[in-house]
């Protein structure tokens, strides 16, 4: 069982490009602007032999409990709870202040293992800074630069000596898989049997949003505790966040995310940071989430949600949150039903939950529209079933004939899954028509009960078995 390391501080001091450095990815936002972290970020940290998990969390800003520096400190020190060890990170080039004393302070109280690290130690004038975090009463500190990477020999060594060795090694005991290729190797013949869906692999969510939509209140509700930040302000969550826990046995992994605003509001760097971190957490999602605000609905930001997640090849789900707001809830479920048909042609079929992140009504049907959607996202049709499928929808609407000449589908078969994609054998792809391909995958939703997923038709041109040879 790994340990887990907490890294704290006051703002700006280097934390989250410490978090950086040690998971090896840059998952952490960073920018000059002191406060970008919010919520504790757990990741999976390597550092020389040693493997942990880390938790990024927000600086120490002193203020009222019922503020967002107050809730987002609250989030620090349940960091600090849940970890068997802190790093203390403090700026050696802009040396102490009297947060850096209340958070030692804080630290000493609580009697876990602290290491304090001294970070910008490369920066000139910086030796005054280092000297005086010896009166901190942590210990030595241990000079490093997160930016650089210099000194991780030296704080790997500090983590073996305060976690212990024993602690330290313990006896031995990645992105969404998309788009799986289902073509067989040469020989081998169609299998008929349709393979039943995994009901015990774990499952990636991403939820997605406008700001103040309700995504993080919403997570909450699923763990049963504040895990995440809250409250009325809009733009609260600026990381992309994972957490674990079990619905019916199985473990799913849910993506908390910020807002995502119209392209042309977006001008902040940090929030395009925000937004590009999002959109990296729909592609590594198996199934997305896309909240709506049950009172202001179909906003325009909330289709291009859609079409993005459609078009990425997830499954999506909708989820009309802040269902107690709502005053006729009958009157209104009957008008979203006509809305969704009606705005999102693209998805035909996809569902659609009222609930409520803040009372927790509908969240178990919410959960089983998204295992829903995840069975028939991994859907396989036998090649067999849809050769038949095929010959009778053509007999039933015939392909159009283009320059006097008629088009012949010959031969389909699903060659992906994750979302469903399959391969027709035709004379002349390139003439077969829009509005046909349309037909089909119609056909497909409704014949195989496919709704509310991505379906993807590409057309191929049958082989000639005289081309090449000469006219006798």
């Amino acid at each position: 069982m790994n340990f887990t390391v907490a890294i704290v501080g006051r703002p700006n001091v280097g934390k989250s490009t410490l978090f950086n450095r040690l998971v090896g990815k840059k998952l952490a936002l960073v920018d000059d602007t002191p406060g970008v972290t919010r919520d504790r970020r757990p990741g999976d940290a390597k550092l020389v032999d040693l493997r942990f998990t880390i938790i990024d969390t927000a600086g120490l800003e002193q203020s009222g409990p019922e503020t967002l520096q107050g809730r987002m400190w609250a989030q620090t020190e349940a960091a600090i709870d849940e970890a068997d060890l802190t790093l203390f990170v403090v700026d050696a080039k802009a040396g102490l202040t009297p947060a850096d004393q209340t958070l030692a302070d804080l630290l000493r109280r609580r009697g876990k293992p602290v290491v304090l690290v001294a970070n910008k130690s490369e920066a000139k004038g910086s030796d005054g800074g280092f000297y005086d975090a010896f009166t901190l009463g942590l210990g030595d500190p241990c000079p490093i630069s997160a930016e650089h990477g210099q000194g991780m020999i030296d704080l790997r060594d500090a983590i073996v000596e305060a976690i212990g060795e024993e602690r330290a090694f313990p006896p031995v005991v990645d992105e969404a898989e998309t788009d799986i290729d289902l073509r067989k190797s040469a020989g081998e013949g169609d299998d008929d049997e349709e393979p039943a869906y995994d009901e015990t692999k774990p499952l990636r969510v991403a939820i997605i949003g406008r700001p103040n939509a309700g995504k993080s209140t919403l997570i909450n509700r699923f763990l049963g505790e504040d895990r995440l930040l809250t409250g009325p302000e809009a733009g609260i969550t600026r990381d992309s966040i994972s957490v674990e826990w079990d619905w019916r046995g199985r473990t799913i992994k849910m993506f908390d995310t910020a807002g995502m605003r119209k392209k042309a509001r977006v001008q902040e760097k940090l929030e395009k940071l925000s937004v590009a971190d999002s959109l990296r957490s729909i592609r590594f999602a198996e199934s997305v989430v896309i909240v709506f605000d049950a009172t202001i609905p179909f906003e325009k930001q909330d289709l291009q949600l859609v079409d993005l997640v459609i078009r990425e090849g997830r499954a999506a789900v909708l989820a009309f949150n802040k269902w107690d707001l709502v005053e006729d809830p009958q009157a209104l479920l009957a008008d979203l039903r006509e809305k969704t048909e009606r705005l999102l042609p693209q998805a035909r079929g996809i569902r659609a939950v009222p609930m409520s992140g803040q009372t927790g009504y509908g969240l178990d049907k919410l959960m089983q529209s998204i295992i829903d959607t995840d069975k028939v996202w991994n859907r396989r049709i036998s090649t067999a079933r849809l050769n038949k499928w095929l010959d009778a929808q053509q007999t039933q609407h015939p392909p159009p004939a283009v320059s006097g000449r008629r088009l012949k589908l010959k031969y389909m078969t699903q060659v992906k899954a994750r979302p469903p994609g399959f391969m027709i054998s035709c004379t002349r792809p390139d003439s077969v028509p829009e509005s046909y391909i349309r037909y089909l995958t119609n056909g497909l939703r409704a014949d195989f009960q496919m709704p509310g997923v991505p379906i993807r038709i590409h057309l191929r041109a049958s082989e000639n078995p005289f081309e090449g040879k000469k006219r006798r």
